[in-house]
């Protein structure tokens, strides 16, 4: 088995150590909050049929995104470079499994999550103006179970994404002066929202005691086990802070607590929001219904306050979609320095401090990506990514049998608790994927052979 080291360049033309605390947390909360909570509970409402159910789940991904997030946190400290899920695959199991995570990163990672979040960000601004909501996006063509369709949805989502790939060009400490400020907006409309939802909207307990007729005919435990697929990825971004270890200060600890912190905070957030959303509307109701923050604002405060918090949630994914076009180019970045990815990754502009052609790259490929309808992509997000998240926790299982490895006290209690309860419930999850889904799971199957081509024929014998 490969040992490959993978250090983080020491150069003062490299990247900065510049990020602290409260940008990582920022991070961290952005990358997560945002598409998930603002999209799926109406799917999950359809699917599972009952409040316990549906509330249950959002827990059941909290618990998990925490233990990952301690998993994380172990071997973040163990190797304070940038590039996450890459350089832990790459120590682990070689150089082509960390290639294949640092492929799966650019296609599914980012680039995809950033084109359904700003497509996410048309659907509320849909409110305002239909013609940018996707259900009135055209069909282009479909071809073997791929559908194309480009509109008003399509047109807004390219827009965002090309302003943001624009402001992250131009140095890190801009995009963290922005990220801080629309993270604090996010947060800021998020708990409002809880707030007046509570005080003076017009909801009603009884919706928790009324179940919804289910549009799905899975068995209710091989559905559970589904519907934590778009759990998953609603939690999705309690690693985010790995990405960018290398830009931060003191990556020892800032990053256990950026890691814990933000995922603590969000798992809380959205318990609570979808307790709002249930004492907005009942179940019956949510079912199908994408911008599910809009219609449940629509029912709490009426028409024109639902207004403005439709506007206010567009505007709190903008930081969603801002977070990924930070991190991802940094997972690009550390692969090429290491002759892992293409050679132009790893240019870092003299001036800005920023790795450019990679960000450049990622917008290009999100911007394709937005042709693609969200409740095609979000699906397979969920399984591609679950997949090598996995692999990662289970890579502690190797690095703690090797000298000199660092055990984080929270990961040390009662071991192997959090890496086994993530792994378990991950397995049981592709088992009913896979089994219910093949299709599906065969586009996540397609996405690594094209890496692994891509390694052999074009990275492996320039390595």
């Amino acid at each position: 088995m490969a040992k490959t080291s993978v250090a983080p360049p020491a150069n003062s033309d490299g990247l900065l150590r510049q990020l602290g605390v409260s940008t990582a947390i920022a991070l961290v909360v952005s990358n997560m909050v945002g598409t998930g909570i603002y999209t799926t509970s109406g799917f999950l409402a359809g699917q599972l049929g009952d409040v316990s159910l549906v509330l249950g789940i959002w827990l059941v991904g909290a618990i998990c995104a925490i233990a990952g997030a301690f998993c994380y946190s172990e071997l973040g400290v163990n190797f304070p470079s940038s590039g996450g899920e890459y350089v832990y695959l790459t120590n682990a199991y070689g150089p082509s499994w960390g290639f294949m995570t640092g492929w799966i990163s650019f296609v599914a990672g980012f680039s995809a999550p950033i084109a359904a979040q700003a497509l996410a960000f048309s659907q509320y601004l849909g409110y305002f103006f239909p013609g940018l909501r996707t259900e009135a996006s055209q069909q282009l063509f479909s071809f073997a179970g791929l559908t194309v369709k480009f509109g008003g949805a399509q047109m807004a989502a390219i827009a965002l994404i090309a302003a943001l790939t624009a402001l992250n060009l131009f140095g890190i400490q801009r995009v963290a002066k922005f990220q801080n400020v629309f993270t604090s907006l996010k947060i800021l409309v998020m708990v409002a929202f809880i707030v007046m939802g509570f005080a003076v909207g017009s909801g009603s307990w009884e919706h928790f005691s009324q179940s919804a007729v289910r549009d799905v005919s899975t068995p209710i435990g091989a559905q559970f086990a589904i519907s934590l697929f778009w759990i998953y990825l609603s939690y999705s971004g309690w690693n985010a802070a790995t990405y960018v270890a290398e830009e931060l200060k003191r990556p020892e600890r800032t990053l256990p607590l950026a890691l814990t912190v933000g995922t603590l905070l969000v798992g809380a957030l959205y318990l609570i929001l979808n307790v709002v959303f249930i004492y907005a509307l009942p179940l019956e109701k949510m079912k199908g219904e994408l911008a599910i923050g809009a219609l449940a604002a629509k029912n709490l405060f009426g028409p024109n306050i639902a207004g403005a918090f439709g506007a206010l949630m567009a505007l709190s994914l903008v930081s969603t979609v801002n977070a990924n076009m930070t991190i991802g180019p940094r997972v690009y970045y550390a692969m090429a320095k290491n002759k892992a990815f293409f050679a132009s990754a790893a240019e870092v502009h003299p001036k800005w401090h920023t790795p450019w052609n990679a960000i450049l790259a990622q917008g290009v490929a999100s911007l394709l990506m937005t042709l693609i309808p969200f409740d095609d992509l979000f699906p397979y997000i969920a399984r591609t990514l679950t997949l090598f998240a996995a692999l990662s926790v289970a890579s502690i299982f190797i690095f703690r049998r090797r000298p000199g490895w660092r055990k984080l006290a929270v990961v040390n209690f009662a071991f192997p608790l959090w890496p086994a309860l993530f792994l378990l419930v991950s397995a049981w999850m592709y088992f009913y994927g896979i089994t219910l889904n093949p299709m599906g799971s065969l586009a996540t199957l397609l996405t690594v052979a094209i890496g692994a081509l891509l390694y052999h024929f074009l990275i492996r014998q320039k390595a």
